[in-house]
C-alpha cells in the first residue's frame, strides 16, 4: 500500500469511526435518554420513545445520501467526506449539551429530535462516499480487502462506543450515569473531530475516479433508480443483523438475559472485538473466492440460526454463553460486511456511484435498520415473547438472499 493510498484510507476511516461512535453511543445510553427527554411512569414507554427518536435520524438518511452523494460525483469524494464529519460533530455535541425535559419542557425531546436529523443526514452522505473513496482507491485484485476497512471502521465506532459505555457503567453509579455520565459520552466523540478534519484536509481523489469522472457520461436517473433498489434489498439483513445484533443487544442482554448492564456491555464489546478483527479477512477471502458465496453463507446462517441462538440467551445462560452466542452473531455479520461494500460499489458505475448506491443503502438503513431496536422492543410488547426479534432478522435475510442470489459475480471484473 501505497504511502498516498494509506493515508487516503486512514482519513476515510478516522471519521467512520467517529461517525458510528456517534451512534452506538445513543443506543447504548437510550434508557438514561428516554428517562431525561421522554420521562413516564412505564420504563418501556420511556424506552420505545428514546429508540423512536433514534430511529427519526435515519429518515433522512436517503436525503443525506443523495444530497451528499451527489456532492461526492460531482465535486469530488473528498468535498462530501468534509461536511459529512462536521455536520455530524455538530449533531453530536448538540446531544451532550441539550437541556432535558425537566429543565426546558417540551422543547428538550424537539430539539433532541433535530440533533438525530442532523445527525442522520451526514451518516446518509457518510457511508456512500466512504465506501467509493475506499474502494476507488483499492489496487487491482483487491476490492474486497479495502472495501473490509470501511466496514472495519465502523465496527470499530461501534467498539469505541461499547467501550466507552462499559467504561461509564462500571466506574459511575446508576444515578451518576443517568444525571450526568450518558452526556460525557457524546462530549467525548468530538476530540476526534480535528483529527479527521485535518486528516481528510489533506486528501487526494481516488485516480479511478478522476479518470472515470472525466470521460463517461453520467448514469441516467432510471439506470440508477434500478441499481439502487438492488442495493436496498442487498442491504436489508445488512442493516437489520447491525442494529439488532450490535446496538439493541445489549439492552436485550440486561432485560432478558440476566446480564447487569456492564456485563451486557462487555458481552457486546467481546462481539464487536471478533467482528473488527475477522471483517478484513472476510474481505481479503472474497477477492479469490467471489462476493456471493460467502454474502449468501451469511444469510443462511441468519435464516436458519437466529432463532435457536436467541432461544439460548432467554433460556437462563450463563454469561459465557451469552458471549459465545453474540461472537456467532458477529461471525455471521463479518460474512457479510467483509465482502459487502466492494460487492454492493461493484453494482453500480464510477460516475453516480455515490448518489445511487448511498440513496440505495440508505432507504434501507432508514425504512428496516434505524427502527430495528424501536420494532423488537414493539414485537416483544405486543407477543409477550423476547423470542419475537429473531422473526425480523429471518424476514430480512430472506429479502437479501433473494436479491443477491440474482445478482452477478463481480469479484473478479475491472471496476467500471
Amino acid at each position: 500500500m501505497n504511502l498516498e493510498r494509506r493515508r487516503s484510507v486512514a482519513a476515510a476511516a478516522i471519521g467512520n469511526v467517529l461517525e458510528w461512535y456517534d451512534f452506538a453511543i445513543y443506543a447504548y445510553a437510550a434508557g438514561a435518554i428516554g428517562n431525561k427527554f421522554f420521562p413516564d411512569a412505564n420504563q418501556t414507554t420511556s424506552l420505545l420513545a428514546a429508540f423512536a427518536a433514534f430511529g427519526v435520524g435515519f429518515l433522512v438518511r436517503p436525503i443525506g445520501g443523495i444530497v451528499i452523494g451527489r456532492l461526492g460525483d460531482l465535486r469530488g469524494r473528498k468535498s462530501a467526506l468534509m461536511v459529512t464529519i462536521g455536520l455530524m460533530a455538530a449533531g453530536t455535541v448538540g446531544i451532550g449539551v441539550l437541556p432535558d425535559r425537566r429543565t426546558i419542557g417540551s422543547l428538550a425531546p424537539i430539539l433532541l429530535v433535530l440533533c438525530r436529523l442532523l445527525q442522520g443526514f451526514s451518516a446518509g452522505g457518510e457511508w456512500g462516499s466512504s465506501t467509493a473513496f475506499i474502494v476507488e482507491w483499492a489496487p487491482a485484485g483487491r476490492r474486497g480487502f479495502f472495501g473490509s476497512l470501511q466496514q472495519a471502521s465502523v465496527c470499530g465506532g461501534l467498539l469505541l462506543g461499547s467501550v466507552a459505555a462499559a467504561l461509564m457503567n462500571a466506574l459511575l453509579t446508576p444515578d451518576q450515569t443517568e444525571d450526568w455520565g450518558w452526556r460525557v459520552l457524546f462530549l467525548a466523540g468530538s476530540i476526534l473531530v480535528p483529527i479527521g478534519l485535518i486528516m481528510r484536509r489533506y486528501i487526494g481523489e481516488p485516480p479511478s475516479s478522476l479518470t472515470e469522472m472525466a470521460r463517461v457520461a453520467p448514469i441516467r436517473a432510471s439506470a440508477g433508480l434500478l441499481l439502487a433498489a438492488k442495493a436496498c434489498g442487498f442491504t436489508v439483513l445488512w442493516t437489520v443483523s447491525y442494529y439488532m445484533m450490535l446496538s439493541y443487544i445489549p439492552t436485550f442482554t440486561e432485560r432478558f438475559a440476566g446480564l447487569t448492564a456492564t456485563q451486557a456491555l462487555w458481552s457486546n464489546v467481546a462481539a464487536l472485538l471478533v467482528l473488527v478483527l475477522t471483517i478484513p479477512v472476510f474481505g481479503a477471502l472474497s477477492d479469490g473466492t467471489g462476493r456471493k458465496p460467502l454474502l449468501l453463507a451469511s444469510c443462511i446462517g441468519f435464516l436458519f440460526l437466529s432463532y435457536p441462538l436467541f432461544l439460548m440467551l432467554v433460556s437462563g445462560a450463563r454469561l459465557y454463553v451469552v458471549v459465545f452466542v453474540q461472537i456467532v452473531f458477529a461471525l455471521m455479520i463479518a460474512l457479510f460486511s467483509g465482502p459487502g461494500p466492494a460487492a454492493i460499489a461493484e453494482i453500480f458505475p464510477t460516475l453516480g456511484r455515490s448518489t445511487w448506491m448511498s440513496a440505495g443503502y440508505s432507504v434501507a438503513v432508514a425504512v428496516f435498520g434505524g427502527f430495528a431496536p424501536y420494532v423488537a422492543t414493539w414485537l416483544i410488547a405486543i407477543t409477550g415473547s423476547p423470542l419475537a426479534p429473531t422473526y425480523y432478522l429471518i424476514a430480512a435475510a430472506f429479502v437479501s438472499t433473494l436479491v443477491i442470489a440474482g445478482l452477478r459475480e463481480t469479484a473478479h471484473d475491472e471496476l467500471s
